[in-house]
């Protein structure tokens, strides 16, 4: 098993990883807009997702895996009306790719969170 870090200070403080590579699967955590490299959170949800499938694609190319191997995806939104903004940034990255998905409308744990999203990846 291994396991990845892209130095969130969440993943220390919460105790998880940001993805764990178990076979050949690809288990990646929840990720919302952060730069994790800056801590800056842009304020639209389409930037906010843009940095969501940045942040997926370097932790899978660091696993082993592409875009192309995700498989599931749950994106989680805080207000419905944000979903028409969100659909083009969503097409943009995995498009090509369909994987199953499902969508909920729910709180995150930071008012300025407004996506997360989770991607399982396979490669067999």
């Amino acid at each position: 098993m291994k396991r990845i870090s892209t130095g969130s200070p969440f993943e220390k403080t919460m105790g998880y990883s940001r993805a764990v590579v178990k076979g050949g699967w690809c288990f990646v955590s929840g990720v919302t807009g952060y730069d994790y490299a800056t801590m800056e959170m842009p304020g639209d949800i389409a930037d906010q997702a843009r940095n969501c499938f940045a942040t997926i694609g370097r932790v899978l190319e660091e696993a082993g895996f592409t875009m192309a191997d995700i498989v599931r995806v749950q994106y989680t939104v805080t207000d419905a009306a944000l979903v028409e903004a969100l659909v083009p940034v969503l097409g943009d990255a995995l498009g090509e790719v369909r994987p199953a998905a499902t969508m909920v409308i729910a709180g995150l744990i930071r008012p300025e969170m407004k996506v997360e999203v989770e991607v399982t990846a396979f490669k067999g």
